[in-house]
């Protein structure tokens, strides 16, 4: 499905997700340049037309033009998709924002809280880039591996915005019938689904390794997302935002799908390897470690319960054992379901 006007279009970064992106892109009708910092994985992708290290088996259209030049990639483009990690969003926007069009829809698709500061992405952009543009920010969340849009299976997503009129315009742009985008004002909470979703799928690949079992799985997810909330909630986001697209679709889908990075980080520390041999081990980012750190720190910043993501922090950062962690987590003191 091609679009009746289509725009020029940039996607910063080109790991899987942004190469999948830049291929929805382009199969609309749109222009992309794929910008990425490595010249040898810009150099292969122009030669072979195919991403050498992320969904290796995709051609690449024609409309997709791969650069190093942020300049090059930003220049007179109607809309942005930005899927650099989230610890580089802050350093890649402190540039981009004199090189980016003042009118120019920019869409967000990092996932993560910036360790130190406790800050969203949005959070970071609105610092980062001038305040006329805030309005024209967007923020891409939901259940949505990589591999499978890129093989166009059906996918919806959620697209939060401050302003309807933006988030209707990118929504309009992005989606395809394989591809639905839908519409949401709620930000905060779309982000923090969207982030805080990896830190539990490293305890759901914990337990998997461990065998715990399908009982365990279910009760982690299920509290997974009461925790979830409940940061969310302090910071002014709207409960039912997580149980949608970004919230308890993704939720589910990153907790259980073989795909899943952060959950594969789990398992392998599950059974039995050490979180230096996993992290070391790893050729994608896995947001969920880092943000693993930020929410906690941001949890006790709060004053919000939030034990499943402690004991992920103390297991990857205090050298926790996971055979303890699960042990103290269901010893925890009885309370209410809903308190």
């Amino acid at each position: 499905m091609s679009v009746e006007n289509p725009v020029r279009c940039a996607v910063l970064g080109a790991g899987s997700f942004g190469t999948c992106l830049a291929i929805l892109l382009a199969e609309k009708g749109h222009q992309v340049d794929l910008w990425a910092r490595d010249a040898q994985l810009v150099d292969a992708i122009e030669k072979a037309r195919r991403n050498p290290r992320y969904l290796t088996d995709f051609t690449l259209p024609d409309a997709i033009r791969p650069t190093t030049s942020l300049s090059q990639a930003l220049d007179d483009k109607e809309l942005v998709i930005s899927v650099v990690p989230s610890h580089a969003v802050r350093e890649v926007w402190g540039k981009g924002r004199e090189l980016v069009r003042p009118d120019a829809l920019i869409v967000s698709a990092s996932k993560g809280i910036e360790v130190g500061s406790g800050k969203l992405v949005s959070e970071i952009l609105m610092e980062t880039l001038p305040r006329e543009m805030h309005d024209r920010l967007c923020f891409l969340s939901g259940p949505s591996f990589a591999k499978e849009i890129a093989e166009r299976r059906p996918t919806a997503v959620s697209l939060a915005a401050r302003n309807e009129t933006y988030a209707i315009a990118a929504q309009t742009l992005i989606s395809s019938p394989e591809f639905r985008c839908y519409t949401t004002g709620d930000v905060v909470g779309v982000e923090l689904g969207g982030a805080l979703k990896n830190v539990i799928a490293i305890a759901i690949g914990v337990a998997d390794g461990l065998e715990a079992g399908l009982n365990s799985r279910a009760a982690l997810i299920t509290r997974g997302l009461a925790e979830i909330t409940r940061l969310g909630v302090a910071m002014g986001a709207n409960p039912v935002t997580f149980l949608g697209l970004s919230g308890v679709g993704d939720l589910v889908l990153t907790c259980t799908g073989d795909l899943s990075r952060n959950r594969r980080v789990g398992l392998e520390i599950g059974r039995g390897k050490t979180v230096d041999e996993v992290l070391g081990g790893l050729t994608q980012v896995a947001e969920g470690v880092r943000t693993a750190r930020s929410a906690y720190e941001l949890a006790q910043k709060l004053g919000v319960d939030m034990p499943i993501t402690t004991g992920v922090y103390l297991l990857l950062f205090e050298g926790k054992n996971p055979v303890e962690a699960g042990i103290e987590l269901r010893s925890r003191q009885l309370k209410s379901e809903y308190e």
